[in-house]
């Protein structure tokens, strides 16, 4: 069957069922206000005013009679600016951040009003040029400067476009500090109100300057640890270190004589403050091990170990099977029951307990060797000098020497060592074994009970103040762009690192991070104290 001629094809227009609808509309111009709030999406005060003269550029294109050479609309954006639209540009954005904020103030000098009392103006006898911008009256209008230094801009601090111009001219300051900046900006004809306050907090903010100037990150003094507090055994709890070297005398040879180096290792006890010192042939792990044996031998096992990162310390702790993972972990010596703690490295300030030893016994040690210059210093010399150094060291007063004659004991640490006081006296001829054993072992006894009660009563309260890094300070957190301190390059090539992990103390408090670098395409993750950092960007 032929559909098509059952129901025959019949044109829209014609179709009585289809009806046309018009629609009429109208347009109405009128002027609207530029807002300045569309100027904080710009973070350079130099962009907004191109882009600003290029808009205005091309508005200009349309009212220009076009030329086998000039083009009209955007396409002419890409043509160059002159001067004249550029400071068509910045009258159009200092208006408008004015007629936002001192709008009440343009009304009244435009009507020849006085400006009310809870102005901000009132002090500066504002006026309106011919570009319809506020500007600072004064009493400078007959002084030998520019127009724009006797009369300056009035700019708003809180507006994003006086944050702008802070950061152009210090910028053009090669970042130089507040004094200079706020001169450039003056002499460029701007009035910032409460201008200081703005550029010092833009100064403070500038990565630029801290690369430069930037201070490196502090917190509060932590509590001390557990093992310097607490009344054990000497050489229980113990701090180390090496220091060295020394040239000695080996042995003598057909045109001379061979030299070797010899360093010291200082175990000290974390408590007492005691002191034990033994000669390295090399700094290597397993002389290393053989002066920590020869410790243990003499002063018994210790329970903890404390150091920084040294190699030869890192490598004896492989030796003796110690695992250095997790600060947490219980990680003991098999043979010897020792846990052994590293500091981060680059951290000194954490080791001072052992690290003003170091410096006491350097002075002590050179005194000696002045006085001994002309003799050659041999191996059994340095050995017998180490011994001396620890015996004065040991004899030191470990709290400031009291005038009281109720009190004439000093506390020392040689006081537990040795159990005793002063030279030892000649024995008596008439002796009973049994009183004298009595007598010695109540002497003794005394004497610990003497030490450790001074010792909790005077020497602990000396520990109770903190000296500096007493104020509480923001912790580094992850994702922190920072600056990482390197001793061996010059400021300007430390390098820039991301915090990718923080290790909070017992206390909440950060004072130890993970930083990651990326250098040459290789990226490591360092372990570093905040005092060798310093915060870029912060989230």
């Amino acid at each position: 069957m032929n559909t098509a001629n059952m129901y025959p094809l019949i044109e829209p227009e014609a179709d009585p069922e289809i009806r046309s609808e018009v629609t009429s509309l109208s347009t109405k111009a009128s002027q609207a206000t530029f807002h300045s709030h569309c100027f904080e999406r710009f973070s350079s005060w130099k962009v907004l005013v191109k882009t600003l003269a290029r808009l205005i550029h091309v508005s200009k294109s349309f009212k220009r009679e076009t030329n086998s050479s000039q083009v009209r609309g955007w396409k002419s954006f890409h043509e160059q600016v002159d001067l004249e639209e550029l400071s068509q540009a910045k009258s159009v954005i200092i208006s408008s951040v004015q007629a936002k904020h001192f709008q009440m103030e343009i009304d009244c000098i435009s009507k020849q009003k006085t400006l009310p009392n809870q102005s901000r103006l009132r002090k500066l006898s504002p006026f309106l040029d011919k570009n319809g911008l506020l500007r600072v009256g004064g009493r400078l209008s007959l002084a030998e400067l520019s127009e724009v230094e006797k009369q300056p801009i009035i700019i708003p601090h809180d507006h994003h476009v006086a944050t702008l111009l802070v950061r152009y001219y210090h910028e053009q300051v090669v970042h130089q500090g507040r004094h200079i900046t706020e001169g450039a900006i003056r002499s460029a004809g701007f009035w910032i109100l409460g201008g200081k306050r703005l550029v010092s907090a833009v100064i403070h903010k500038c990565v630029t300057c801290r690369k430069l100037r930037g201070k490196l990150q502090t917190q509060k003094m932590a509590e001390l640890p557990k093992d310097r507090v607490v009344a054990e055994p000497p050489f229980t709890n113990v701090g180390l270190d090496v220091f060295g070297p020394w040239s000695v005398l080996t042995r003598r040879t057909r045109g001379g004589s061979a030299d070797s180096k010899r360093w010291a290792v200082l175990f000290t006890c974390l408590s007492t403050r005691a002191v034990h010192i033994e000669l390295l042939e090399a700094m290597s792990t397993s002389s290393f091990i053989n002066a920590l044996r020869r410790f243990f031998s003499v002063r018994g096992p210790a329970k903890l170990l404390r150091s920084d990162r040294g190699t030869n310390f890192v490598g004896a702790c492989k030796e003796l099977g110690i695992c250095v993972g997790d600060s947490q972990l219980k990680n003991f010596l098999h043979d010897k029951g020792c846990t052994w703690v590293f500091n981060p490295p680059h951290s000194s300030h954490m080791g001072g307990v052992w690290e003003r030893l170091i410096g006491i016994a350097r002075r002590i040690l050179d005194a000696m060797l002045l006085q001994n210059k002309s003799a050659h210093l041999t191996h059994e010399t340095l050995s017998t000098f180490m011994a001396e150094v620890t015996a004065i060291m040991n004899a030191r007063p470990l709290v400031p020497v009291s005038s009281d004659p109720d009190t004439p004991m000093v506390l020392t640490p040689a006081m537990l060592l040795t159990q005793k006081t002063n030279s030892l006296s000649a024995p008596s001829k008439d002796l009973n074994t049994t009183q004298v054993q009595v007598k010695q072992w109540k002497q003794v006894q005394c004497l610990a009970d003497t030490f450790w009660k001074r010792w909790k009563r005077e020497y602990l309260s000396t520990l109770q103040r903190r000296r500096k890094w007493t104020e509480d300070c923001p912790n580094i957190k992850v994702g922190d762009v920072v600056l990482l301190k390197n001793d061996q390059e010059g400021r300007n090539e430390w390098p820039v690192g991301l915090v990718v992990n923080t290790l909070p103390s017992g206390d909440g408090k950060v004072r130890k991070v993970e930083v990651k670098i990326t250098k040459n395409g290789t990226a490591r993750v360092y372990l570093r104290p905040i005092t060798d950092i310093i915060i870029l960007v912060s989230d």
